[in-house]
């Protein structure tokens, strides 16, 4: 313990240091979290990094799934419900067919049920990665909603797939009757159980007088909770968490106070960074581990990398493939959804676009490491440290060649400039504070329009109009407190309602709900 202890505070320290780095150069710090593992791992004398393979889906997976469907905006998922499934489902099975057809073909000893495997562990993107490039470049909210919804299902597709050709590896045959009826129950009951327990937290934090960090705390059990329960019933942990995310969201507001939304955001953020960082230097530092069961195998490294790179290239034109075939089923029986653009050109760009977003990440390492060192009768899995090598190598080629050349593609293409009839960051904004405003003054003169001839009252609502330059707070007494205080609440109540416009971005009004959040939280210490 003494001897790992400094090593992984030096990670932690690393990749605070490369993610700084990182934003400097402007390129995904994934992307520098990976070679930097690669390099430290040919350095002599540190002590090997091992992680039990059935904990690693326990241990990571959860948070970084529930944090990502917090974070999402639910109203751009239901708004492009059909392309997201299309992509989480349809893609990921496409995708995992034709790995598996190309494995078998092309790699010795490679049965179907192995290439599905393989298929299954490299299909899903990475929304890290995606994220991480996604702030160095200006994409439409309907783009990032998709590709942000598409991460939290893909993950669950690819995961049963994988599953059922674990079963097929180990067992030798496969049931297609038992297949989809385990297939059912395992979205479903993942979707129900995570519904019904995440409930079951959002009524303990309204029933229960919890403070600010027991509301923290139970959210940072909560994932792994939903997770745990749903794998004891051979369910989807990952659905679970999914759906339960979702469901704690959209509630956060009537269950969570302000110093709970405050502070736990500061808490989830730092928390998912550093998971997010551990697992990216895990790719770099596991690979002399992998290089070394090869040698075992026999199979020289040239050839296991010419492997990997066939698998990236199936890989990335599956995914290009099926953007394209999304783009033409949406021309033909949903034109109305259409995006639009202002050239045909840049209409036929973005699926190209939208296919070179394949980075993968987490979840394929994750899958990775957990394959078994041996079948149940005891022999070895077969070619379990190819798969490893494999999946290696497909999450350095996407991370490099698609997060170092997709802010350029998208700058130079200028196929987001025009792409879709939205308002503006700058107008949202504009119109959702003239409409709070509004309400508020309409509010006021409807409950206390007796005290609005009140000085105390006439600062108070200068106090309101110019808050963010108000330097002194002695006019503020425990009257003018508490009806600050229901302003405030006020304005949550309209913001919700707000959010139901299709023309105001969802991330606006959750900013805006952050600011009164604040604003809480300095009344309360003046």
């Amino acid at each position: 313990m003494h001897t790992i202890l400094p090593f992984l505070l030096a990670m932690v320290a690393a990749i605070v240091l490369l993610n700084m780095l990182a934003t400097k150069l402007k390129i995904a710090y994934p992307i520098l979290l990976v070679l930097a593992g690669l390099l430290v791992s040919f350095v002599p004398g540190l002590p090997a990094v091992k992680i039990n393979p059935d904990l690693i889906f326990f241990i990571f997976l959860p948070p970084l799934l529930f944090e990502a469907a917090w974070s999402i905006s639910f109203k751009e998922m239901k708004k492009w419900w059909r392309i997201i499934s299309s992509f989480a489902f349809l893609v990921v099975f496409f995708t995992a067919l034709s790995v598996a057809l190309v494995a078998n073909y092309w790699i010795p000893g490679f049965s179907i049920a192995l290439g599905f495997l393989l298929g299954g562990i490299v299909s899903p993107p990475d929304a890290v990665s995606t994220g991480a490039i996604m702030k160095f470049v200006r994409v439409t909210r309907s783009t990032t909603a998709i590709l942000e919804g598409e991460s939290l299902l893909n993950d669950a597709s690819s995961l049963i797939i994988f599953r059922f050709a674990l079963v097929a590896v180990g067992t030798g045959q496969f049931v297609w009757h038992q297949a989809a009826l385990s297939f059912l129950w395992m979205v479903i009951g993942g979707f129900a159980i995570g519904l019904l327990l995440a409930w079951l937290f959002v009524r303990t934090h309204r029933i229960l007088p919890i403070d600010t960090p027991s509301n923290i705390a139970l959210t940072l059990i909560a994932p792994y909770f939903m997770y745990w329960v749903a794998e004891q019933v051979h369910s989807s942990g990952v659905l679970a968490v999914v759906a339960g995310g979702l469901y704690m969201s959209t509630h956060r507001l009537f269950f969570l106070d302000s110093s709970s939304r405050v502070k736990g955001y500061s808490v989830w953020e730092s928390f998912v960074f550093i998971l997010n960082g551990i697992v990216f230097l895990i790719i770099g530092l596991g690979l002399p581990e992998i290089v070394k069961g090869l040698r075992d195998d026999g199979i020289p490294l040239s050839t296991a990398i010419g492997y990997g790179i066939l698998v990236s290239g199936v890989l990335i034109l599956a995914r290009i493939i099926s953007s394209y075939a999304a783009l033409v089923a949406t021309l033909i029986f949903r034109r109305k959804v259409t995006p639009h653009a202002s050239s045909v050109r840049r209409r036929w760009m973005m699926p190209l676009l939208l296919g070179w977003t394949g980075m993968r990440g987490v979840v394929s390492l994750a899958a990775a490491l957990a394959i078994p060192v041996t079948l149940d009768h005891g022999i070895a899995f077969p070619h379990r440290n190819l798969i490893l090598f494999i999946t290696f190598v497909v999450i350095l080629l996407t991370l490099l060649l698609h997060g170092l050349t997709l802010p350029y593609l998208i700058k130079k293409t200028h196929v987001f400039d025009e792409m879709f009839h939205e308002l503006s960051e700058k107008e949202s904004r504009k119109k959702m504070k003239q409409g709070l405003k509004q309400h508020v003054h309409q509010y006021l003169k409807e409950k206390y329009e007796n005290e609005l001839l009140d000085h105390g009252m006439e600062k108070f609502l200068s106090q309101w109009e110019e808050r963010a330059k108000a330097t002194e707070d002695n006019w503020m007494n425990e009257k003018t407190k508490v009806i600050f205080i229901e302003l405030l609440e006020c304005q949550r109540r309209y913001l919700t309602q707000l959010n139901e416009d299709p023309l105001i971005d969802e991330e606006i009004i959750r900013q805006q709900l952050y600011q009164i959040d604040l604003e809480e939280e300095r009344l309360k210490i003046v």
